[in-house]
């Protein structure tokens, strides 16, 4: 199989590195517009391959799209990010642009590709990415939920000073601070979170990983890459060895939680054929509510989107 990372900054790069790392596939094309950056990148991957014993052969590519022809796999990170002055408009405009132009040219080259979009604003970007392929929304959705989570329970997993591994959760709704994560649905090594952790701790916790992305740029003055990166790796992982995972991720809602044409986050199956089962969970008045509200203010950026040429 072949993959495709469009975009080598520093997402872009993180999500190739682990992917060759892991050798889900015998190639990955790194894709990028500034010259020579994903050939440099892609070599510097490649040469760690008799360091860390992996075969999966990485090739870099300034804007060739011919190279990713016949990819089963596409990921997009291409973007920029807000600048001072920009408004969420410009962004919008901007990022739009971008990801509309990589969109077409996946598509031309590999018109069966299931395409995962992590640009953002991601919600918005994955509407615009999903309205340029014109293939099915089983095959283009958002990687958000999974970085979102592991999040929320690297955080649990300090607070109850206990292995990240043993913490399973689903988070739901959009990409930002109107995120729905839910305690409910949140356990540990099988006991419910809310046995081992105060409600002001896990309050806490929830308003932390609401505000997960703000708390690294307030830190690093940019955005992470680390956890973005692996996240969707781990979504390329689930559809390359069609292992049936559930995540959530930033799918076309239709009906389902009595929303209608909206990309949000949602709980899914994720396998060979992208996007296999959209998990319908059973939510609470409340829950309910923080979804709708979400979804709100995701439709509002997306009505942006709809208004521009």
């Amino acid at each position: 199989m072949k993959v495709t990372v469009v975009g080598a900054g520093n997402v872009g790069a993180t999500c190739a590195n682990v992917i060759a790392h892991k050798e889900l596939v015998n190639e990955l094309v790194v894709v990028d517009i500034k010259e020579g950056i994903a050939e440099g990148k892609s070599l510097d991957i490649w040469q760690t391959s008799p360091i860390n014993l992996f075969d999966t052969r990485v090739i870099g590519s300034t804007n060739d799209y011919t190279k990713t022809k016949g990819s089963d796999v596409v990921v997009i990170t291409s973007g920029l990010p807000r600048k001072p002055g920009m408004s969420r408009d410009d962004l919008i405009a901007t990022n739009a642009g971008i990801v509309k132009s990589v969109t077409e040219n996946i598509i031309n080259h590999s018109p069966n590709a299931i395409i995962i979009v992590v640009s953002n604003p991601l919600d918005v970007m994955t509407y615009c990415a999903y309205k340029t392929a014109k293939v099915s929304s089983k095959k283009v959705f958002g990687m958000a939920g999974i970085l979102d989570t592991a999040r929320y329970r690297a955080f649990l997993a300090e607070a109850l000073n206990c292995s990240p591994k043993d913490i399973q959760a689903v988070l739901m709704g959009g990409h930002g601070d109107t995120m729905v994560p839910l305690p409910r649905y949140t356990t540990v090594a099988g006991i419910p979170v809310t046995e081992l952790i105060d409600k002001d701790k896990l309050d806490a916790i929830v308003d932390r990983t609401k505000k997960g992305g703000g708390e690294l740029v307030n830190l690093m003055g940019t955005s992470a890459w680390y956890a973005p990166g692996a996240a969707a790796a781990q979504m390329v992982e689930a559809i390359v060895r069609d292992q049936k995972r559930i995540f959530p991720v930033c799918a076309l809602l239709n009906g389902e939680y009595g929303l209608n044409n909206i990309y949000l986050g949602a709980p899914v199956k994720l396998g060979k054929s992208g996007i296999e089962e959209i998990i319908q969970l059973q939510l609470t008045a409340e829950e309910q509510a923080l979804v709708d509200d979400s979804a709100k203010h995701v439709k509002e950026v997306m009505d942006v989107l709809d208004n521009m040429n």
